[in-house]
């Protein structure tokens, strides 16, 4: 047990499973709706350089988020919106249902709880569904998405909230995810201390105060 970490918090996308079985899944999405999957991704690099000096839209992301994307593509604001959400929002989730955790992930974070951490997962994207369909669902002690607070990672705000609903100080956080950019550098920022899952083949810590590949490594760094 680490006396200076009392809760692990996690990414989800890229971080519980690997980023390729999502990406399989979604080649038929891609080849139909190519155009709409490439404004929506400038849009929320948009938000990301934007949210640098300008405050979160905390009530407003959505349709924030909606506006540029429509801007991007010439579409109509309101039908684009609702396309993004029945689209994205809700039509990748149940390709969760046969997505596959890395190996030995559902083993440490179930080892991690029993041995009295609290756990947290803060993703971008809306993550319940995804939770109950990747049969991780029970397991948290706060579960969010960056998008409720209206600003994405690598913005603060969605961790400070994160270390509130854990009722922990950010100090006492470790914070494990595959983005050095987004994951790492955004909890870093908090105070948080930070791992990064790699492949195996990357080389460094990614800035990150642990690194790992394969699970077990995560859980023996925690427990030993």
């Amino acid at each position: 047990m680490r006396s200076d970490i009392e809760g692990v918090a996690f990414d989800l996308d890229g971080t519980l499973y690997p980023n390729y079985r999502f990406n399989i899944k979604l080649i038929p999405f891609i080849l139909k709706e190519w155009r709409l999957l490439a404004a929506f991704g400038k849009a929320r690099t948009i938000i990301r350089k934007e949210q640098k000096t300008s405050p979160p839209a905390k009530d407003g992301f959505y349709e924030y988020q909606a506006g540029i994307t429509a801007k991007l593509l010439s579409a109509d604001h309101a039908q684009l919106k609702e396309k993004i959400d029945r689209l994205i929002y809700k039509g990748w989730e149940p390709m969760f249902k046969t997505i596959k955790l890395y190996h030995h992930a559902k083993d440490t974070l179930t080892a991690l709880r029993k041995a009295g951490y609290k756990l947290g997962l803060l993703s971008d994207f809306p993550p319940e569904k995804k939770l109950e369909y990747l049969g991780l669902d029970g397991l948290w002690d706060a579960v969010l998405s960056s998008e409720q607070f209206g600003a994405l990672k690598p913005h603060p705000v969605s961790f400070t909230e994160l270390a509130s609903a854990m009722s922990l100080p950010c100090e006492k956080i470790l914070y494990v995810g595959n983005s050095r950019a987004y994951d790492v550098k955004g909890a870093k920022r908090t105070g948080m201390k930070t791992a990064w899952i790699k492949s195996p083949l990357s080389l460094g810590s990614g800035g990150a105060d642990f690194s790992f590949s394969d699970y077990r490594q995560l859980c023996n760094f925690m427990l030993d």
